[in-house]
Parts: structure tokens; sequence; C-alpha cells
């Protein structure tokens, strides 16, 4: 694998920039006495991958489901073993958290989680195209095959739906959204040409007036609900970010093409979509046909109507009443910092004369930030040891710096040997993580409307059955799993804890 040097941040003063204006960036838009400049002639985005050993990972599943074959998706190939949480159609899928874990540190395609609205459009290469417009100094379409002959970059990138673990959250509260479990997650390659780059083929290469933010938004017609007049056209998904991080090298946004080194699957937006490393997924608009240089935010209906974290006392009928959609500081961009234990997983039996067990499983935090520690308890919580972790990512910016421009987009993988008599005397196994900027995982959830960044810590519990062991994860996913030690409490509580853990006053094990 090859590998160059990161590129270097130079800090340049405004004498230096009014003589070479061209190579710097003015922050925020405003004159600045000190911007950051990037030089292309080490940029870590020319790191090369060898895919061919990841590329059977690309490969769909060779036959459509029968579960699909009377809905508008007939047509697209689907892992017949993924979690479905929203019945037959739209197609709103995870693993089983085990088996993805079982495939390492790169994930498959056809395992990976997907968010759908809708059908799957039905696009062709050959036909389809991408316009950017708005506040642009020329109006362009490209097509695919312009596009692809543009250069292109490849890294691995994690994704995380800002849903993962909400059924947790709905144990204590119905939210508005439904039960993903702790598998909402995949970590992949990615090939695709970098925004900034078709950006510039419409002259757009700063920030200024009128060039605040950059809109997306897939295929009109998609979906049901949308505002009048909105970005992108009634029926589309729209979202945005502001220019700052469109233009930024170090942010790595690409118009992607490829994931593990094959074409996009139809379900992860074939033949292009937007990737945003360190956002959730919901921002990372699928089927790409339309970027607008605006002004303001994107005025779409699902960049308001979703992915937002509200005050857990805001329920639906306050946040419609007072339209705390449009609040624009409860918006989600960047994941927080989360995961979860795969092994030992739910119901799993282990024989208590055996000497020793791996507990796995994986850790992750937002906005390129590194995971710096990740701790077990088998104690609730009252004393912790470090379980080591791997990643095989090199960060792409800023290689060798502890810095926050050393991004880093990856999950990462943990393991921690126990003696199986310290199981046995454990009530539960615990989890949590840290990441780069200190962030960690909380002892108790926040509820909130949406069910979003759930990310308490991980509570495994330990049920002695004769001379077994028996474990019980908080919740499983889907409408149809009413199993999980979270899900009995809520049952006995009546249906939902609200906040009183069913009269325990803790979510820790009696």
């Amino acid at each position: 694998m090859a590998t160059l040097v990161a590129a270097p941040l130079r800090l340049v003063s405004s004498a230096v920039r009014a003589l070479n204006p061209l190579r710097s960036r003015k922050g925020g838009g405003r004159d600045d006495d000190v911007v950051i400049e990037y030089d292309d002639a080490y940029e870590q985005d020319q790191q090369e991958f060898n895919l061919s050993e990841y590329e059977h990972l690309a490969a769909p599943f060779p036959i459509v489901d029968e579960r699909d074959a009377k809905t508008p998706d007939a047509w697209v190939k689907r892992h017949p073993d993924l979690v479905r949480l929203t019945g037959k159609h739209p197609f709103n899928v995870e693993a089983q958290l085990p088996q993805l874990i079982d495939y390492g540190w790169v994930s498959p395609v056809n395992l990976h989680f997907v968010r759908n609205h809708g059908a799957v459009p039905v696009l062709k290469w050959s036909e389809h195209t991408i316009t950017v417009k708005g506040n642009v100094d020329k109006i362009i379409t490209v097509t695919m095959d312009e596009l692809a002959s543009m250069r292109t970059i490849t890294f691995p990138c994690f994704m995380a739906c800002a849903g993962n673990r909400r059924k947790e959250q709905n144990q204590i509260k119905q939210s508005i959204g439904f039960n993903w479990g702790p598998c909402a997650v995949g970590n992949t390659y990615w090939t695709g040409v970098p925004l900034r780059e078709v950006l510039k083929k419409a002259g757009v290469t700063k920030p200024g007036p009128g060039r605040r933010f950059v809109c997306f938004a897939g295929p009109q017609k998609e979906l049901p609900r949308s505002y009048e007049n909105q970005q992108g056209g009634p029926g589309s998904y729209g979202s945005s970010i502001d220019m700052e991080t469109a233009l930024d090298p170090s942010c790595d946004v690409i118009l992607a093409i490829k994931q593990n080194g094959k074409e996009l699957h139809p379900d992860h937006g074939y033949p292009v979509r937007l990737l945003l490393p360190g956002y959730i997924g919901g921002r990372t608009v699928k089927w790409l046909t339309e970027i607008e240089v605006t002004d303001k935010e994107s005025d779409n209906f699902y960049h308001f109507n979703d992915n937002r974290v509200l005050p857990p006392m805001v329920d639906a009928e306050k946040a419609n009443a007072e339209k705390w959609w449009f609040k624009p500081e409860y918006i989600i961009n960047n994941i927080n910092i989360n995961g979860a234990i795969a092994y030992p997983w739910h119901n799993e039996i282990v024989d208590s004369e055996r000497k020793s067990y791996t507990i796995k499983g994986y850790a992750y935090s937002g906005g390129g930030r590194k995971i710096i520690r990740v701790e077990i308890s088998l104690d609730g919580g009252m004393a912790w040891r470090l379980a080591p972790f791997h990643t095989k990512e090199k960060p792409r910016w800023a290689a060798g710096s502890s810095g926050d421009h050393a991004k880093h987009w990856c999950w990462f993988l943990w393991e921690l040997d126990v003696t199986v008599s310290e199981m046995a005397e454990a009530k539960e196994i615990i989890f949590r993580a840290w990441d780069q900027s200190q962030n960690s995982m909380p002892e108790r959830p926040t509820w909130n409307v949406m069910g979003m960044l759930n990310n308490p810590w991980y509570r495994v519990r330990v049920h002695k059955e004769g001379s077994m062991l028996r474990f019980e994860h908080p919740t499983q996913a889907g409408p149809d799993k009413e199993e999980g030690w979270m899900v009995n409490m809520a049952n006995k509580a009546g249906g939902h804890l609200n906040w009183g853990w069913g009269g325990s006053g803790t979510p820790a094990a009696a």
C-alpha cells in the first residue's frame, strides 16, 4: 500500500495572502489575519489502496429476496439476513451485529445498513446527470461519464444512521422513529470525485456573498412529502452543508461512485451519492441529481423535519406547534461518540467451566475525531479496564498528529480477554468509549422526540442458568423482537420506562 505524506498546514499572514491571493483561504468569508493553506502537491488523498482484496465485499446478494417481489423494489438484490425494521417496504435494515463484526474492519456492502424513505429510483448511468446551479459563475450539467473522467480519490469511511440504537430510546418513551438496533453502521472503502473540483467547474472556489451553503437533492417525485417550491423540487430528499466544509480538502467531501471498489449498489445511491465523512448518514444524499449554491441552508422538507435532536421536554406536538424543527441549533451534522458490544451476543450461552472469553465490539466518533479509550466494567461501573482496539486507517491529513486536523473517518474494533469466572461473578458487562476531544458516552440516555444519537453506556446483562451463562442485550432490532432486558423492564412498567426505569430508578442491573 503506497503512503504519501499528509498535507502540511501552513499559517499564512494577511500580507503574504495579499501577494498570493489565489493560494489562500479566507476563514468564514471574513478578512482573517491567519488562514490555513493546503499544498496540493502533498495531498494525502493521493494515497493508493489495493481494493482487489475487498471487491468480493462489494458483491450484491445473487437473487432478489422474495419479500420484495410485490414491492416497487422487486428488481433490487438484497441479503436475506438483513433485519427489516419497517416491514417489506420501504427498505430500512441493519445486519445482526456479530455477523457484521465477523467480517472485520471492512464491511460487506450487502450487510451495510440501509435507510430508504421510499422506493429505490431506477436510474441509468448513461442517462443520469447532476446539475450544478444557483449562485455560480455558470450552470453546468455533469454526466456520469464526465464525472468518472475527473480525478477520483479513494479512502475508507465509516457511516452510521443518526438513529443507531434508537430502540433503547423507544423503551423510555416512544419516539417518532422506528426501532434501529445497535448495527445501523458500516465501514467501507469509497471512491469519488472531490466536491470542490465539481464546484470549481461551475466557478465556485471560495465562500462569499450568496455562496454560504451548498444544497444537495435527489430525484424529484421520489417521496410523498415536500414544501412548495423547496430546494430540490417536489418530492425530493435534500440537505445542505456550509461552503467552508464543501471546499475544505481535509473534509474529504466527495461525489461517490464506487463502494469497496465496485459501482454503488442501488440501495446505496447508484449511480452517485454524496459522501460526508464524519457526518450522519442522513446528510449523505443518495441518487444525487442537483447541487445548488445558495446564501442559506436547504429549505427541503427532509432537511428540517429529519435528523434533529430536540430537548427531552419537547414532544412531537410541541415541536410542531412551536416550530422547533426550524431552530438551527438542534440540527445534527457530525455523528457523536458511540458503540456497542457484539460478543457476547443476545442469548448467547457460555459454559461457566470455560476458562476465558473474548468480549468484542466497536466504537466510533464523528468529525474525524479519533477513539482514544475503550473501557469495560464488570462491577457496575465502579472499576474499569482498558480494552485493546485497532483500526487499519491511516489519518488522511496531518498524519502522526494528535490534533484536530488528523482526520479519522473510520470505526475502531475492540476486544478484551476476560476469564469466564469473572463474567460469572458479574451482573452485567458495561462498555464505554472516549475520543480525542474527551467526549465520552454518558451513563444514562437522554430521550429526544426523534430518538437520535442515543449513546449511553452499552450494558449486557449476565444470567446464571445452572452451569451456563446467558447474556441479554437491552433490545433487539425491529418491531417484532420483544426481547432484551430494557424491553422487559419497559413491559413490566406498563409499556414505557418514562425516565423512572420501571421504579428501579436506574438502568443498572439489580
